[in-house]
């Protein structure tokens, strides 16, 4: 699929996810294909994205990259793995990570990344390229995605308004408090903004969650005993 075929929400998502990967070496040398893929997105979160990038451009290589890896820093409830958010390092997780490459494979796309499939780019990705699906799949874990906007805009982070133009993609409006992103989590988002049928399996074909494994509230849960691993 070209970027001409692409919504202007799912150009949202795929910069977005090209910005929310460790940057590296030659992150500056993709700023100008990222600057002209956001003149196909809607204006606000194109203008929020615009002026991540602004920030990202005025900084070194190796300081974006210290950026980077302080910012998603498990210490500080920043994290970048979705399921992490609701099942937290239990087994159940594990059934989350399966079920997530299912989906990938039921739509045509064979995951074979060094990342989980679990981790926001990876998603987006996916959002960008199966936008009904997607959508549904970045729904499902909304909360976990507005609890990071929230946390990245408490601590000042130029990051938050990369969280922000991809809430923005979504049906309804963003929670404003923690409370608000929990309760989201609790119960749900409205039925009208998910649709009545489902693009996604619950879990796979002939996969079912054990009873015993019952899911946590979002931020509630203990972070991971080892630090997220970043590319090198």
């Amino acid at each position: 699929m070209s970027r001409d075929e692409l919504s202007g929400d799912a150009l949202v998502r795929l910069v977005a996810g090209c910005v929310l990967q460790y940057p590296g070496d030659q992150f500056h040398d993709e700023l100008p294909r990222l600057r002209a893929a956001l003149a196909g997105a809607p204006a606000e979160p194109a203008e929020l994205l615009g002026a991540f990038l602004d920030e990202a451009e005025r900084q070194s290589p190796i300081g974006l990259c210290g950026q980077y890896t302080s910012t998603f820093d498990t210490r500080n409830r920043r994290c970048l793995h979705l399921t992490w958010w609701v099942d937290g390092d239990t087994r159940r997780r594990g059934l989350s990570l399966v079920r997530l490459k299912r989906i990938y494979r039921d739509f045509g796309l064979e995951f074979a990344g060094e990342e989980l499939p679990d981790f926001l780019p990876v998603a987006l990705e996916f959002a960008a390229r199966q936008e009904e699906a997607g959508t549904e799949l970045l729904q499902e874990h909304r909360a976990g995605l507005e609890l990071l906007r929230l946390a990245l805009t408490e601590s000042g982070s130029p990051y938050a308004r990369v969280l922000q133009a991809v809430c923005a993609t979504l049906p309804g409006p963003s929670p404003e408090t923690r409370a608000e992103a929990k309760a989201l989590a609790k119960n749900g988002p409205p039925q009208e903004l998910v649709g009545a049928g489902s693009a996604l399996e619950p879990f796979g074909p002939g996969l079912d969650p054990p009873a015993d494994l019952p899911r946590a509230a979002p931020a509630d849960l203990p972070w991971p005993t080892t630090p997220e691993r970043m590319p090198a």
